[in-house]
C-alpha cells in the first residue's frame, strides 16, 4: 500500500502548455478549457497529444476526482484545426496518418479509463473530434445554443473515427447515431437533451456554474464508488448478462471493505452527512 501511495502524485498545479488547466482550492476538481478562441477553440497535434499524456496520467492521481471539460468564450472545440491538422494529414504517407487516428483514439481511450467522472460542459461549437471528447466524457451539460455536429463525412471521411461507431449508439441509439454519422449534421441541443446525449440544458450563464457544482458533487461523493461504477460501464459492453452479474458481485464487494461504506452507514446512524475519503 505504501509503495502504490507512493505512485500518486498531485495534479493541482499541472503545467498545461496547449489549454487552460485550473484546480480548486482542494484540488478535487480541476477543469480542462480549450482556448483558442479566436478559432473556436480547434485541436492541434500537441492538443490531442497533451490531452492523451494528461488523461493517462491522472490515473495516478493523489488529488484530482472530477474534471469539468469545457472551451473558452462561448464555444466548446470546432474539432480538428483546418490548416494545423488537416492540411498537413493529406500530404502524410498511410503509416503516419495510421499513427496520427490512433493516437486521437487514444485520447478516447485515456478518458474512458481514467477514475476521474469527466462533466462537459458544451456551449455553441461542438463539432468533429470535439464531439468526440464531448461523447467520451461521462456527463454532458449543454446550453440551448449548443450544436453538435460529428461532421466527418463532410471532409470526405467515415463516420467511424475516435470510436463514433461504437460510443454514439450506446448513448442516443444505433438510428440516431447512423443519422448524425451519415449525414455530418449538427444536432440541436434541444434534440440532444431528448435523445439522451445532453443529460441536462441550463443558460448559457449559468453553464460553468452548474458543471462545476456537478463536479464538486461528485468529487465529495464516494468517488472511489463512482470510479468503480465508471470502469463497469466501459468492461460490461463486451460482457453477457451472467458475466455482468458476476462482475458486479466482486466490484461491489470490493466497495464494501472500504471506509467509505462504514462512513455512509455511521452517518446515516448518526444522522449526519457521510465525508467521503475515497478509501
Amino acid at each position: 500500500m505504501s509503495e502504490m501511495k507512493a505512485k500518486l502524485r498531485p495534479f493541482k498545479d499541472y503545467p498545461a502548455k496547449h489549454f487552460r488547466w485550473s484546480a480548486d482550492a482542494s484540488g478535487r476538481v480541476a477543469t480542462i478549457t480549450l482556448n483558442r478562441p479566436d478559432k473556436k477553440n480547434p485541436l492541434t497535434f500537441e492538443s490531442y497529444e497533451e490531452l492523451r499524456d494528461l488523461f493517462t496520467n491522472l490515473r495516478s492521481a493523489s488529488d484530482v476526482r472530477s474534471i469539468v471539460l469545457t472551451g473558452a468564450d462561448g464555444n466548446f472545440c470546432s474539432g480538428g484545426d483546418v490548416f494545423e491538422i488537416i492540411e498537413p494529414l493529406t500530404r502524410m504517407a498511410m503509416p503516419d496518418l495510421l499513427a496520427f487516428t490512433r493516437m486521437t483514439g487514444e485520447v478516447v481511450r485515456a478518458m474512458r479509463k481514467c477514475p476521474q467522472i469527466i462533466v462537459a460542459a458544451i456551449d455553441g461549437i461542438c463539432a468533429g473530434a470535439g464531439a468526440m471528447l464531448a461523447l467520451a466524457s461521462d456527463l454532458r451539460l449543454a446550453t440551448p445554443q449548443a450544436k453538435t455536429a460529428f461532421l466527418f463525412t463532410r471532409v470526405g471521411l467515415a463516420g467511424a473515427d475516435m470510436g463514433a461507431c461504437g460510443l454514439l449508439p450506446r448513448v442516443i441509439g444505433q438510428g440516431r447515431a447512423a443519422d448524425l454519422l451519415y449525414t455530418g449534421r449538427a444536432m440541436s441541443a434541444d434534440e440532444g437533451l431528448a435523445w439522451g446525449f445532453h443529460n441536462r440544458l441550463v443558460p448559457a450563464a449559468e453553464l460553468s456554474v452548474a458543471a462545476h457544482e456537478l463536479a464538486r458533487s461528485l468529487a465529495d461523493g464516494p468517488w472511489f464508488a463512482h470510479g468503480v461504477t465508471k470502469t463497469m460501464f466501459n468492461q460490461e459492453w463486451a460482457m453477457g448478462v451472467d458475466e455482468m452479474i458476476e462482475s458486479e458481485a466482486q466490484a461491489q464487494a470490493i466497495c464494501m471493505v472500504t471506509g467509505d461504506f462504514r462512513r455512509a452507514f455511521d452517518a446515516f446512524a448518526a444522522k449526519q452527512k457521510p465525508a467521503f475519503e475515497g478509501n
